[in-house]
């Protein structure tokens, strides 16, 4: 099996089964882009995991992860400005963060061209909502790409690389989950044999790049000229395909592109349906005479798409414009416009309008899995942190969550952060919950990570106004959610960041600081914070145990933890270990006794101080 390493650095052609995410990086490779930036979310990690596979000598190209999207989308930008072909990648919401610079882009002059990356999530896999970005496509004036393979993603990046440079323009490439994760055969190329070129080439006779109120209509105008360029494309484009399974006066069609295309054309091909079906691969400008050609062809066409009635809005326009007759049949009720497509969908999608094409398949009955909660990791700083904050708390409380692991805790036991926005939203919102609030106090958790990407904005207006919240920032010196990507502020970036004497001297007056797993000193902190009348910040730090073990065991491959367990003849079956403190390890069982899973404890101890019996001891073996 070929490493991500040798992906990433063979010189010559080959073939390899591979991941979607791990053919784009490989496709960046070879295509000469020179600068990709990124910010950590799913489903888009493991681009950065290939790019980062290849030793910082040996890379043609500069990577780096930003402090957020928009700071990753503007170094790429500017990258592009100076003549280096860029790229830049993050996840559905992320491109909320960057737009204010996102929506610019098509109005300037990018002379090396520049591709914009989006790990769309139907099905909200690990986001909170299902973000359809076509739609900033069209604020934005840029065209958007959507492979629906591995070897697609593979094409469509290198085509979309070269049309940006040659066109000196920015383009969306939107992949979504499934894509993303997908595995499947691609054909490489080779890497480019030239040293790659630095030279800056930034001139402000490819401006104008000031967009000020003279000079907005003109690049407005500019913009809109080369979208009908990319129109023109569209047209011609290979990359839209047409797959002819209808007899000659059958005249039914169907019309999708990505992942929604694959599920229409296996359920059409299991049905043996006379049904052709025509797949866009650019989707953005609509290409209105190969889709006009295609309705015109055709007595009835289904219309199939994931998420919002963007295609389907545009194709009945195109419809309604050019006087077609076809009959145009779509998605039906709010339900079809959420989750993820599948085959099952499609075949029962074009089954309400065609039933004798797509009969009703037979569906199984299984009994429903056991209910199964998203679980914070064994020996999790923030399990420890939470349960120590619930019994500080005083009554009423109002706690505001924010991104990050710790979203976790809004779950029972801990109901921590009943409030979520987005990344950096809990000062804010905290203070806004706070407003002429005299009797319910109003607590806000951040992440360390998020703390950097957006939560300092609202930190520093509540510091300047002395709002009265509780703010708690938990540190665990990585960007865990996400894979453990380098935030800054670790020393991994390059300068470590003080948080504490950065809060000082943002105005932050009353600050406290311990360890998580220190619950009663957390408590006492939490207890002292909430007495005082202003802005008051406890840190609670404690390393991400997840990445602390596996760097620990990848030093000391002969590593085994000094696990706990419950002294049977000591517990006082109170259940504070499994019921309130709730670390995945413990197993309470039918007969009332509690035991320790010891393929889940990693031996942090955190759950000793927890237990009222004092039942939870150190095993003898391990260290």
């Amino acid at each position: 099996m070929l490493s991500l390493t040798g992906l990433m650095t063979e010189k010559d052609g080959f073939s390899a089964l591979v991941m979607g995410n791990h053919a784009l990086a490989r496709a960046m490779a070879e295509a000469g882009t020179r600068v990709i930036t990124s910010y950590p979310g799913s489903p888009t990690p493991e681009i950065a995991e290939a790019l980062g596979a290849v030793p910082e000598k040996q890379r043609g190209y500069y990577f780096e992860f930003a402090v957020n999207e928009k700071v990753a989308l503007e170094i790429a930008a500017g990258a592009a400005l100076n003549g280096h072909p860029a790229a830049v990648f993050f996840k559905s919401v992320g491109l909320n963060v960057a737009a204010d610079s996102l929506i610019q882009l098509s109005m300037m002059e990018l002379p090396g061209g520049m591709v914009v990356i989006l790990g769309d999530d139907p099905g909200a896999n690990s986001s909170q909502n299902e973000q359809d970005n076509r739609h900033f496509a069209r604020m934005a004036y840029m065209p958007v790409f959507e492979p629906a393979t591995p070897a697609e993603i593979y094409v469509m990046y290198k085509e979309a690389a070269a049309l940006a440079l040659a066109r000196r323009a920015p383009v969306f490439l939107r992949l979504t989950t499934h894509v993303c994760h997908a595995r499947g055969a691609v054909n490489f190329g080779a890497l480019q044999a030239a040293a790659p070129d630095w030279s800056p080439r930034f001139d402000v006779k490819n401006g104008p790049y000031v967009p000020i109120t003279a000079a907005v209509f003109p690049l407005k105008q500019r913009a809109l000229e080369k979208l009908d360029a990319w129109a023109q494309y569209g047209e011609r484009s290979a990359l839209n395909s047409f797959y002819e399974a209808a007899p000659a006066g059958a005249r039914r069609g169907a019309i999708a592109s990505g992942l929604p295309a694959l599920c229409l054309l296996e359920a059409v091909r299991a049905a043996g349906a006379p049904v052709d079906v025509l797949k866009l691969g650019l989707t953005y400008p609509l290409p209105a005479k190969l889709v006009a050609d295609f309705l015109a062809s055709h007595e009835k066409v289904y219309i199939l798409e994931e998420l919002d009635r963007v295609m389907e809005t545009e194709i009945k326009a195109l419809a309604f414009d050019r006087g077609l007759g076809c009959r145009l049949h779509v998605r039906q009720g709010h339900a079809e416009l959420m989750g993820e497509m599948t085959v099952a969908r499609a075949h029962a999608a074009l089954g309400a309008v065609w039933p004798e094409l797509f009969p009703a398949q037979e569906i199984k009955a299984r009994p429903a899995p056991a209910a199964r909660l998203p679980q914070m990791c064994p020996g999790c700083g923030h399990r420890s942190a939470f349960h120590a904050i619930k019994k500080a708390l005083p009554p009423g409380a109002i706690t505001v969550g924010d991104i990050g692991c710790h979203s976790l805790g809004f779950l029972p036991p801990y109901n921590m952060g009943t409030v979520l926005f987005s990344m950096g939203h809990s000062v804010s919102t905290a203070a806004g919950l706070a407003l002429n609030n005299g009797s319910r106090k109003v607590a806000a958790f951040v992440g360390d990570s998020t703390f950097f990407h957006a939560g300092l904005p609202g930190l520093i207006n509540a510091a300047a106004r002395d709002s009265d919240i509780t703010l708690v920032l938990l540190d665990n010196g990585t960007t865990a959610m996400t894979g453990h990507q380098p935030r800054p502020g670790n020393g991994e970036l390059g300068e470590r960041i003080n948080i504490p004497e950065l809060l000082k001297n943002l105005g932050v007056k009353f600050l406290r600081e311990c360890d998580a797993y220190e619950q009663e000193k957390l408590s006492a902190h939490l207890k002292e914070a909430m007495d005082h009348k202003g802005f008051a910040v406890v840190i609670a730090r404690h390393p991400c145990m997840l990445k602390f073990m596996r760097d620990r065991r990848r030093a000391n491959p002969g590593l085994k933890p000094q696990q706990v367990a419950v002294d049977q003849a000591k517990c006082a079956r109170h259940y504070a270990c499994a019921a309130e403190f709730a670390c995945p390890s413990f197993s309470r069982h039918a007969d009332g006794s509690v035991t320790v899973n010891a393929e889940l404890c990693i031996g942090d101890g955190s759950c000793m101080q927890t237990c009222p019996a004092q039942a939870i001891e150190r095993k003898k073996d391990g260290v």
